[in-house]
């Protein structure tokens, strides 16, 4: 019997978890965790991209963007640390 299910990829929902998260860190006042987040979610949603070429796995479109949200909020964290070493 063959399943032709689609299993959620792994690597984008943490993609994407971990860039929402760096942008609610940065937000909070801590841009250096932000950017930490961001730089662990651009991988992450490269890593989901690749495993979305198979015809198994889903999650394509949300790894990229995981990858479009991971680009911004690098800029986002970055101009917070340079906001908080200013200040």
């Amino acid at each position: 019997m063959v399943s032709n299910d689609q299993k959620a990829g792994t690597g984008a929902i943490l993609a994407i978890v971990a860039a929402i998260g760096s942008y609610v860190l940065s937000f909070s006042g801590r841009p250096g965790f932000g950017l930490l987040a961001a730089l662990i979610a651009l991988p992450l949603g490269v890593f989901g991209l690749v495993r979305a070429a198979s015809p198994r796995v889903s999650g394509g479109i949300m790894s990229i963007v995981a990858i479009a949200l991971a680009i911004f909020a690098i800029g986002v964290a970055v101009l917070g640390l340079i906001g908080a070493i200013i200040l």
